[in-house]
């Protein structure tokens, strides 16, 4: 075999390990923070007031929140810029703006505050174009979009006037799209509904919070919160929403979970216009991410396994930030995150490369009236490069917005 032919033989492996879903790609698939007070601290949110976000995060926080009713909406904006090399080859994703809506409605009632909520838990995708060498000389474009959203039911109770437990009941949807060659003119997986807010695969399923706060002194709390692995249904096409190798079928994604995560987070009030927080949290990705098993079912026939390895680590990720009031109206923050990339470099590839650690967060939030705010912050990761096992060179840097506005009554 030539070396020409040694080198085609190993990028087709390696193109063909990496038919897995393109998610999210900051915190692995996570998003490095969920809402804008949160986001421009750096992602940490475990131990003070976060606002209706704090159903993702930690929701006995909402037992924080004053007496009343608080509504919001929110658009966060992905917009990441990846790129794959090999040799003297470069292609570069065309995916480079992604939307995620947020709404939520929270009551403080006493002792109790409880609500509904719409949160994106993560969506990204890479779109590479047809004359690239991600195609395989296949001539048609390679994608992969993976969105995954949450309808939460929270409930949080202050025990005492240090102690607040909560909880959510999530319900949880997944949607993937997938093109792509498994080899140099080789067979085609394709399943698209060309939507930027389904896939043509999809699943259901649900999962769960817990969390308290407690204050430990006067101008310190102390967080601690769990999420719960999901319980999601195989992700599936329609019976012939599918092509592999010319056959027309299903497509099935078994067994895809968000993992489990678990945290801890201190607010420290340090002074009357300034409060520090950090927070430290753990994704269990080893478990979720262990395996991507596709499988395939032509019409009539029997299903075909197309399981790959992925081997993800699991994830430790820190989070601090600082918020400062500057007046009654306006505060003001900036945080930073980190976490290590989780993705081993064997099973790296061009439509997955979550490999992003650090990100450099600012925003503020506005009083506009006596009952309405807008908040927003920005994420930046500067741009990383690995180099897998065989020979492809991934870059991937991001930035990030989110904007929100809310109401109190």
């Amino acid at each position: 075999m030539t070396h020409f032919r040694l080198r085609l033989t190993a990028l087709s492996v390696a193109l063909l390990s990496c038919l897995a879903p393109s998610a999210q790609a900051t915190n692995g698939m996570d998003l490095e923070g969920y809402g804008p007070i949160a986001l421009g601290m750096g992602g940490a949110s475990f131990a003070y007031d976060n606002g209706l976000a704090a159903m993702m995060n930690n929701p006995a926080t909402l037992g924080l929140m004053p007496q009343g009713n608080q509504i919001g909406v929110a658009l966060h904006y992905l917009g990441p810029s990846v790129s794959a090399h090999y040799g003297t080859a470069t292609a570069d994703s065309g995916g480079k703006a992604y939307y995620m809506p947020a709404i939520g409605w929270v009551r403080k009632s006493g002792a109790f505050a409880y609500g509904v909520g719409m949160y994106a838990q993560g969506g990204m995708g890479t779109e590479y174009s047809g004359d690239s060498f991600v195609a395989m000389g296949t001539g048609e474009p390679v994608r992969s979009e993976l969105g995954v959203g949450r309808i939460l039911f929270p409930l949080a109770y202050e025990v005492t006037p240090k102690l607040t437990l909560g909880g959510t009941l999530d319900l949880v949807w997944a949607g993937l799209d997938m093109k792509g060659a498994f080899g140099p003119g080789g067979p085609r997986i394709d399943f698209s509904d060309n939507s930027n807010f389904t896939g043509a695969a999809k699943g259901y399923g649900y999962a769960g919070k817990l969390g308290l706060v407690y204050k430990a002194a006067p101008t310190v709390n102390v967080g601690l919160t769990y999420h719960t692995r999901t319980m999601l249904g195989d992700l599936q096409t329609d019976d012939n929403g599918a092509v592999f190798n010319g056959m027309v079928g299903k497509a099935t994604v078994h067994d895809f979970q968000w993992p489990t995560t678990y945290g801890i987070g201190v607010a420290w009030q340090a002074t009357q216009d300034l409060m520090l927080a950090t927070d430290l949290k753990r994704i269990g990705w080893k478990e979720s991410m262990q395996n991507y098993n596709l499988a395939f079912t032509p019409a009539g026939g029997s299903e075909i396994p197309l399981t790959m390895a992925q081997n993800w680590d699991n994830q430790n990720v820190f989070s601090i930030g600082a918020q400062y009031r500057v007046n009654e109206r306006l505060g003001v923050r900036a945080g930073y995150n980190y976490g290590k990339n989780p993705v081993p470099a064997a099973t790296l590839n061009p439509l997955f490369p979550a490999i992003v650690e650090k990100h450099y967060t600012m925003g503020f939030d506005y009083r506009v009236g006596q009952a309405d705010g807008i908040a927003m912050a920005i994420s930046y990761a500067p741009e990383v490069s690995v180099t897998n096992g065989s020979g492809i060179v991934m870059t991937h840097s991001q930035l990030s917005g989110m904007l929100s506005y809310g109401h109190g009554f």
